[in-house]
C-alpha cells in the first residue's frame, strides 16, 4: 500500500476569551512540534469574522511558521480567492515559497463564511466563478506568462511576475465540501483537493462518489488528477484509553458545538448538546460518526475504514481544535505520530517479523551458547571471571544478550563432573 501522508489543518477554531496573541503563539508552537514529529503538511485558513477564527492572512502566519520549522510543507487552507486581486495572491505565494525554502502549497477556496463575503460586499452567487477565474490566471502567472485581463472584478495590464516560484511546480489544491463543485474545479485545473466536508457525517458518506467528479472534469478539459494529491480532513482526539480521551475532550467539544456551530454560525439543522457526554457520544460514537475520540488503535481503524470507503487518497489531515486543554491536545498529536502513523504505513511490520523470528526459532541459536560454553570450560580463569555476570554489576548486560550462557548451570555441571571423576 502506498505511504499515507499525515497533516494538520488550522482554521483556527479557538474559543473567544483567551488572549489572541497567546493563541497565535501556541499555534506556532504546534507547527514546530508537528515538524519535529514528522508530519508532512500544515494547513492554515483565512477568515475575517466570527470571533473564533482569527487568522486573516494565512501567508503571514505560514511565513512565521517557516522560520520555526525545517521540513513540513506549509499550505494555505485556504486563500479565499474572490476577496483578492489574483496578481497579489500570486506574488504573496511566490514570496512564501522563497521564505519557506520551497515548502509552500497553494490551497484556494471560494470563501467559507457568508459573513466574510458580506463584509467585503461580494455577492455569494459569484464566489465560485471568481475562484475558477483566479486559479486560471494565477496558473498562467506561475508559468511565466505576461497576462492582460479585463474582468468584472479585476484588471491586469501586461502583468508578469518578476519572480517565479522557487518550486518548479508549486502544488495547487482546491477546497471541496459535499457538493461536486470543488472536485469539478480541481479536475478542470488539474489541481489537488482537500476535502473539508469529510468533517461531517454527511460529507464522509459522500466520499465514495467525490473523486469521480474530479476525474470526469479532468478528462473533459484535457487534464489529469491523481489520488495522491487528494487530502481528506478528519477530527480526532487521542489518549491512552477511550475513557481518558472522552474525559479530556468532552467539555471543549460541547463548547465548540454549542457556542460556535449552533450559537455563532447557526448552521442549519445543528442543535445544541444537552451535556458533555451527549456531545462525545453523538460526535464520535454514533453510527457513521466522522470523528474519533479514543485510542491510537481506534484512529487506525477509522483511517483504514475511510481509505476503503473513499477508494484511497494521499494525505489524511487532522483538524486542529480546542476540545482538550493545550497540554492534552499536544499529547494527542504526539500519540498519533508515535503509534498511528507507523501502524498505518507499515513501519512496524519488519520489526515485528524480526522479533517473532528470534522468539520462535530459539533452537537455531542454541549452538551459539554451546560455542561460548566450550570456550569457558577450556579456561578456569575465564569461568571464574565471567561468573560475575550473575551479580548486579553486570546484570543488565547479561539480560540483553540472547546468547548468554547459564553460568550457574555451567558451574554445577563442572562440579558434578569433577565429583564423578574422584
Amino acid at each position: 500500500m502506498p505511504r499515507l501522508n499525515f497533516g494538520a489543518f488550522l482554521a483556527p477554531h479557538h474559543p473567544v476569551g483567551e488572549h489572541p496573541m497567546l493563541q497565535f503563539r501556541r499555534d506556532l508552537d504546534l507547527v514546530e512540534r508537528l515538524d519535529y514529529l514528522g508530519y508532512d503538511e500544515f494547513w492554515c485558513g483565512e477568515h475575517h469574522s466570527s470571533g473564533w477564527e482569527t487568522i486573516a492572512s494565512p501567508e503571514m502566519f505560514l511565513a512565521a511558521a517557516g522560520e520555526r520549522s525545517k521540513r513540513i510543507k506549509l499550505a494555505t487552507g485556504v486563500v479565499s480567492l474572490p476577496y483578492h486581486h489574483p496578481f497579489n495572491v500570486a506574488q504573496r505565494m511566490v514570496q512564501l515559497d522563497y521564505m519557506t525554502g520551497g515548502r509552500a502549497i497553494f490551497g484556494s477556496g471560494p470563501g467559507a463564511l457568508a459573513s466574510d463575503a458580506h463584509t467585503l460586499g461580494v455577492d455569494p452567487m459569484v464566489l465560485r466563478d471568481r475562484q475558477d477565474e483566479a486559479i486560471g490566471v494565477i496558473r498562467r502567472l506561475f508559468n511565466g506568462e505576461r497576462v492582460s485581463v479585463t474582468s468584472d472584478w479585476f484588471t491586469m495590464q501586461d502583468a508578469a511576475l518578476q519572480l517565479l516560484p522557487l518550486q518548479e511546480d508549486m502544488p495547487f489544491a482546491v477546497a471541496s465540501q459535499i457538493s461536486p463543485s470543488g472536485m469539478t474545479l480541481a479536475g478542470k485545473h488539474g489541481a489537488g483537493v482537500i476535502s473539508i466536508g469529510s468533517l461531517s457525517d454527511e460529507g464522509l458518506n459522500a466520499l465514495p462518489t467525490q473523486w469521480g467528479f474530479a476525474e470526469a472534469a479532468a478528462a473533459k478539459h484535457g487534464k489529469t488528477v491523481d489520488r495522491k494529491n487528494w487530502r481528506v480532513l478528519l477530527s480526532w482526539h487521542i489518549a491512552e484509553t477511550r475513557e481518558k480521551a472522552r474525559a479530556e475532550a468532552r467539555e471543549g467539544l460541547m463548547r465548540h458545538h454549542n457556542e460556535y456551530i449552533v450559537g455563532t454560525l447557526q448552521r442549519p439543522g445543528a442543535k445544541p448538546f444537552g451535556d458533555p457526554d451527549e456531545a462525545v457520544d453523538k460526535t464520535a460514537f454514533s453510527d457513521g460518526a466522522a470523528a474519533t475520540i479514543g485510542t491510537p488503535d481506534d484512529l487506525v481503524k477509522t483511517i483504514k475504514s475511510v481509505l476503503d470507503i473513499s477508494g484511497g487518497f494521499g494525505t489524511v489531515v487532522g483538524f486542529v481544535h480546542d476540545w482538550a486543554n493545550p497540554e492534552n491536545t499536544m499529547r494527542s498529536w504526539d500519540m498519533v505520530a508515535r503509534y498511528v502513523v507507523p501502524e498505518i504505513n507499515g513501519y512496524m511490520a519488519k520489526l515485528r517479523e524480526s522479533r517473532d523470528f528470534v522468539a520462535n526459532n530459539r533452537g537455531v541459536f542454541e549452538r551459539a551458547k554451546e560455542a561460548i560454553m566450550a570456550k569457558i570450560n577450556e579456561n578456569e580463569a575465564a569461568l571464574a571471571a565471567l561468573s560475575v555476570t550473575k551479580s548486579g554489576r553486570l546484570g543488565n548486560v547479561a539480560a540483553s544478550g540472547s546468547n548468554m550462557p547459564d553460568l550457574e548451570k555451567a558451574r554445577l555441571d563442572k562440579a558434578r563432573g569433577q565429583a564423578a571423576a574422584e
